[in-house]
This record gives C-alpha cells, sequence and structure tokens, in this order.
C-alpha cells in the first residue's frame, strides 16, 4: 500500500461515475467505486484493469451511515488513502407538485444530499490529518435553479450546493480542497438516448458533454494549486443556451 493513492468515487456508473474513475486510475489512482448493486460495478472495474489500472468495487447504500463508515474505513485500512472523493449520485426524478409524496421528497434528498454529506463527512475525516485531500460534489442545472416538477430534484441539489460551500470555507484553510461543479448540459447517457432522442442528435455536433471531457475537468480540479482553487465551476457545450 506504500506510495498508493484512491480515489473513491461514489454513484459510480457506465457514464459520468465511470469515466472519473478510469481517467484517475490513467494516472496511476487506485480507483475505488461504489453503487447500491456491487455486480453493476465489474465491467467497469474489469475495464480499468483491461487499461492498466487498480480497480476496487464495492456495494454499499450512501444513505446509510454504517455503510459509508464501514466503506471509507475499509479503503483506508486494505487499500491506499482516499486522497480524492467524488459524490456522483444523481437521482433525477420529475413530479408535479401535487403527485410529490413525503417517499418521494425524502428519497431524493437521502439519494442526492445525505448522502453526499455522509461521504463528505466521512472523508474529511481521514484526509484531515493529512492536510490535504480533493472531495467534488457533481451538481447540476437544479443546484442554481428550481424548474416545474422538480421541487424535490431541485431541492436536494441546492442543499448539496450549500453542503459543498460550507465544507469549502471549513475545510480550505485545512488543505482540502472542496468543489462543486454544475453540469448544465445533457450528458451522453443511455438515458438521454432514450428519452431525448431530438438532443441526443445534437451529439454529432458536440452538443452534449461527454463523460469523458467532465472526467477531464475532475481532474484539472483536483492538479491545481492551491493559491488558486476553484470551489464552483459550471460545464456545458457551446451551443447550449443560458
Amino acid at each position: 500500500m506504500t506510495g498508493k493513492k484512491a480515489i473513491l468515487v461514489v454513484g459510480a456508473g457506465d457514464a459520468t461515475g465511470g469515466a472519473i474513475a478510469r481517467r484517475f486510475a490513467k494516472e496511476g489512482y487506485v480507483a475505488c467505486v461504489t453503487r447500491r448493486t456491487s455486480d453493476k460495478l465489474q465491467p467497469l472495474v474489469d475495464q480499468i484493469r483491461a487499461e492498466g489500472g487498480e480497480a476496487h468495487g464495492f456495494g454499499s447504500d450512501a444513505r446509510k451511515e454504517e455503510d459509508m463508515v464501514s466503506l471509507v474505513q475499509q479503503i483506508e485500512k486494505e487499500i491506499a488513502p482516499i486522497e480524492v472523493a467524488v459524490f456522483n449520485i444523481g437521482a433525477n426524478v420529475r413530479f408535479g407538485i401535487a403527485d410529490t409524496t413525503t417517499r418521494v421528497y425524502t428519497k431524493v434528498w437521502e439519494m442526492a444530499c445525505l448522502g453526499g454529506f455522509l461521504m463528505g463527512r466521512e472523508t474529511a475525516k481521514v484526509m484531515l490529518p493529512r492536510g490535504r485531500g480533493t472531495i467534488i460534489f457533481t451538481g447540476a442545472t437544479a443546484s442554481l435553479r428550481g424548474g416545474e416538477g422538480f421541487a424535490a430534484f431541485a431541492g436536494a441539489k441546492h442543499a448539496l450546493r450549500a453542503l459543498a460551500q460550507s465544507m469549502a470555507r471549513e475545510l480550505g484553510p485545512k488543505g482540502i480542497h472542496v468543489a462543486h461543479p454544475v453540469i448544465d448540459a445533457a450528458i451522453d447517457t443511455a438515458f438521454i438516448r432514450d428519452n431525448f432522442p431530438e438532443r441526443y442528435a445534437m451529439k454529432d455536433q458536440d452538443g452534449i458533454v461527454q463523460p469523458a471531457s467532465i472526467a477531464n475537468a475532475y481532474w484539472n480540479l483536483h492538479q491545481q494549486s492551491r493559491d488558486a482553487w476553484t470551489h464552483e465551476l459550471d460545464l456545458r457545450p457551446w451551443m447550449e443556451r443560458f
């Protein structure tokens, strides 16, 4: 374990989270990826290893405190110190306000905000004694403004943004870089392909964001000198109207 550094990606799906893990693995970081079902991580773990990197997959529920505590401790003890932690859980659902049940609202908040708090708290605990580290929370358009049908999602993403800001103020002076990239665009995923075909058709014109491009931005954030840290940046295609 001597000399190794780990990146923890919470919400390592087939698109953005996976691309981030692969990008850091190419730079020599041990990619520790997690989602609720570990079986779904195997293709990503296999891909990283085939590309010459080291990767480990974990099944965990980011909403459960005991899962996050155990996960961080296991990585620190058995694999490598966590140098970078990325929270990338989506939870993007759309319900009219009259149809938004307490269960929906609570579940979205737990996925998109509570999970971020638990990851941020636990990784901060292990980074603070070392006086270094990077913690990144993936934001969205809903982090900045609400929209019709997105009361639950926007509320959770606003709260995640406030968490990131508070952590940055507290942890920055202690050597830990906390960042909140806002992805203000459609991403090249199966979800966009299947549900928004007209938007997906813009792919050939670089009209939707590629996961690898997001991953490059995250790597650049981690590489910044601490005399010029970026806390928040927004990413969108050149043709996006905003």
